[in-house]
């Protein structure tokens, strides 16, 4: 018997249990307006208006993707409500959930192997990786540019860009320039062009740049040589009468000290230019090399330092090599400080940072220990506990293991008893059950009337009590799910085409969940890999 015959007559669009991810699975898409989500949601989400911090370990399948994802959504729809009713609530959200490019760029600063980049992880290279996340997108949203693949635009107010910028203090805006020219990650790769469009944007006040001097010192240079030159000429083609001795043509006698001012300004310029240029070179070397999670060469960000001035850096918190580290933590809080106020003044209350899929990294491969290398340096109090930023931690079951050996003095540190910490996501026979039923109405035809339940698909000896003990048995969404595809799947391998039977009967039933109650068993104990 054909899958999409017992489909079909049960109403039927698609099979609602096939898909395993939640980032590919369109029934889930469908539901975006459903209100059945895990019921720690609420704790987890917070309150937009004082984004908060959340901690919440999680089996494979348990659904962290699908919080993550539902969050996204609830951001988006609140900053779409609150454009029309309040234009100081709205929330960025900053997904942190691929760290690959960061390991890569890491790998080739350092020339590390990945493993070696992974146990020396700092929280520094965190903080790097989030405000290029965040400023990218600030500064897509205020160019008016194309987001990465996958990524919602950030909304800004309706208003055209002189209003926006100001919204912005002179101060604010020279700090958006060095967050963008620090962080901004441009999807060409190029990064002098597009901040110099930022910086024409924000109508920052003229400085003079160190290509000031170079050019000053290369015209001067020019104009002493042309000096020099006719200098020269005129005392090579002056005459002397052999008669009266008198000299005709000579070089005039106020040429030798201009010619003298002239070259003494020359170097003068060229002294500036040098002196400026090491400054700038220095700093951008050192701060390069504080940042390799980033990928900045020194050549670019001595273009962007060159164009703001050395006076205009000199008040500026650069993470810069060669510091105390008291000083260097303190430069990366003060940078995410200065961000938010640049999104409070444009609106935003603050953001929110959804970090999943710790355990999908290439060089993590699913080691727990990796992992807690990867994500133990962001347990630190005073980082998720930012004022206006909202951590969000969905992490793998193994780290809560993990945790629960740490000593009391990493606890201290943490402080994971204000972190709305959540030890593991649990799901309900019942919860399972009414979540499968929803994945079952959301398939349904256009012509199919009513609400479809799950023992629609089975005979009348299997109950709703049966069934909810079957789908307790799997534990997670993923498994329930798998649970459900292979009882349809059995259920019609075992009949014929020209057998009428679209109830599956309770034999079926309690053979698959045997087989796949042992599936689950074996996984939690590492024995299988899915």
């Amino acid at each position: 018997m054909k899958v999409e015959s017992f489909l079909e007559h049960h109403g039927l669009i698609e099979n609602p249990f096939a898909a395993e991810e939640a980032r590919l699975d369109a029934v889930f898409n469908r539901l975006a307006d459903s209100s059945l989500h895990h019921p720690d949601i609420n704790k987890i989400f917070g309150t937009l208006d004082q984004p908060s911090t959340a901690v919440v370990f999680g089996e494979k399948g348990s659904g962290k993707t699908a919080i993550r994802l539902t969050m996204q959504r609830k951001i988006s729809e609140h900053n779409a409500n609150v454009l029309e009713v309040d234009d100081h609530r709205r929330v960025l959200a900053v997904s942190y959930d691929d760290f690959n490019p960061v390991l890569d760029k890491l790998s080739r600063a350092n020339k590390k192997d990945t493993s070696e980049i992974i146990r020396n992880f700092r929280l520094a290279d965190h903080q790097d990786a989030i405000l290029t996340e965040a400023a990218t997108k600030l500064v897509n949203a205020l160019l008016n540019e194309g987001t990465t693949a996958g990524d919602e635009a950030m909304s800004l107010p309706n208003e055209k860009i002189s209003k926006l910028r100001k919204r912005l203090t002179q101060q604010q805006r020279l700090d958006l320039a060095v967050l963008a020219g620090l962080y901004d990650q441009p999807p060409s790769g190029i990064v002098i062009p597009r901040w110099r469009k930022l910086r024409k944007t924000l109508r920052l006040k003229w400085r003079l740049p160190i290509a000031f001097w170079r050019n000053a010192a290369i015209f001067v240079t020019l104009v002493t040589a042309g000096l020099g030159g006719w200098y020269a000429w005129l005392d090579y083609s002056k005459t002397v009468d052999e008669t009266t001795g008198a000299v005709t043509g000579a070089p005039a006698s106020w040429m030798i000290p201009v010619l003298g001012l002239v070259a003494a300004g020359t170097i003068a310029l060229w002294v500036t230019w040098a002196v400026q240029f090491m400054r700038t070179w220095g700093l951008a070397r050192k701060v390069a090399k504080e940042m390799p999670a980033i990928g900045r060469n020194t050549a670019t960000l001595r273009g962007v330092f060159g164009e703001l001035g050395v006076s205009t850096l000199v008040g500026q918190p650069l993470p810069a090599a060669g510091k105390d580290a008291a000083e260097q933590r303190d430069s990366r809080y003060q940078l995410t400080r200065r961000f938010v106020d640049v999104l409070k003044a444009l609106g935003y209350s603050g953001m929110v940072v959804l970090v999943d899929r710790v355990d999908e990294p290439t060089a993590v491969a699913g080691d727990a220990g990796k992992m807690r290398d990867l994500i133990w340096p962001m347990f630190d109090n005073k980082f998720l506990k930012q004022d206006g930023i909202g951590l969000k931690l969905l992490l793998p079951i193994e780290l809560s293991y993990l945790l629960n050996k740490e000593s009391p003095s990493f606890f201290q540190e943490a402080r994971l008893d204000k972190q709305n910490m959540i030890d593991k996501l649990t799901w309900s026979g019942a919860t399972l059950y009414d979540l499968c039923s929803s994945r079952l109405n959301a398939c349904k035809t256009a012509s199919k009337t009513g609400e479809l339940s799950l023992t629609d698909f089975f005979e009348e000896s299997v109950t709703r009590e049966t069934l909810i003990d079957a789908l307790d048995q799997m534990h997670q969404p993923r498994d329930a799910f798998k649970f459900l595809y292979n009882v349809v799947q059995e259920h019609c391998r075992l009949l014929p085409e020209d057998t009428a039977d679209y109830h599956i009967n309770r034999l079926t039933l309690e053979t698959v969940r045997r087989t796949q109650s042992q599936r689950v068993q074996e996984l939690y104990r590492g024995l299988t890999p899915a």
